[in-house]
């Protein structure tokens, strides 16, 4: 029960799309709150109500460097919910892989009408 509760909260947390654009900014690197909030078009206060939600839930961690306050990613709370997922990947996979051998037939039914509509070369006059 407490593993339920604990991934429904992390879905919780990131429904918030500001959160979510917030994490995918720091997938590629740490931020600063001023970063954040150029990139975003949000006020500092509003990012740093997220950020702090994302601290709190374990989604960000920051460092000090000088002046500014430096955000990055930590993964764990996704590898919790990657986990929790994993249960019903098999239900998704089917069908992508149905999909796939589906598009393959499509493209291979496509080339070969492509070849039966196509005129021969014309043959060159030789001298």
């Amino acid at each position: 029960m407490e593993y339920t509760q604990k991934v429904e909260s992390v879905f919780e947390i990131i429904a918030e799309p500001n959160r979510r654009a917030i994490l995918s900014l720091l997938v590629s690197s740490q931020q600063s709150v001023g970063e954040i909030e150029r990139q975003l078009h949000m006020s500092q206060p509003a990012v740093s109500k997220h950020l702090r939600v994302l601290r709190d839930a374990g989604f960000v961690e920051s460092t000090v460097d000088a002046q500014r306050r430096l955000y990055r990613l930590k993964p764990e709370p996704l590898k919790e919910m990657d986990a929790w997922l994993a249960q019903f990947r098999r239900f998704w996979s089917a069908h992508v892989d149905a999909l796939e051998r589906h598009l393959d037939r499509m493209d291979k039914d496509h080339t070969d009408q492509n070849r039966k509509h196509q005129k021969p070369p014309k043959k060159r006059k030789t001298k």
